[in-house]
């Protein structure tokens, strides 16, 4: 099993969860209003009048054979609007129950 945590843009909140459904992952857990810059280049998200973006962050536990095809959704939301970003984490669960 992993976990994938992935943050984005709240302007992607239904492309999220449209990649999730088509990929057949039910559970997750979702926060909204997430504060954040990104380490390369991106611009601050902070619901300010100066930085008025807001992120949104979810966090899933998938099977192994899921990961790939989740983060290679992932990967082309990122290219189709860099702008607005996409990033996506994976750890390995150790137990669960």
């Amino acid at each position: 099993m992993k976990s994938v945590f992935i943050v984005y843009n709240q302007a992607n909140n239904e492309r999220v969860e449209y990649m999730l459904d088509e990929l057949g992952i039910r559970g997750f857990t979702q926060w909204e209003n997430v504060q954040g810059r990104g380490s390369d280049d991106g611009d601050p998200h902070r619901g300010t009048h100066t930085w008025p973006e807001m992120n949104s962050a979810v966090l899933t536990i998938v099977d192994d054979d899921k990961v790939e095809n989740l983060l290679r959704m992932v990967h082309k939301l990122d290219k189709r609007n860099p702008e607005v970003g996409i990033r996506a984490f994976v750890w390995n669960i150790e137990q669960m129950m």
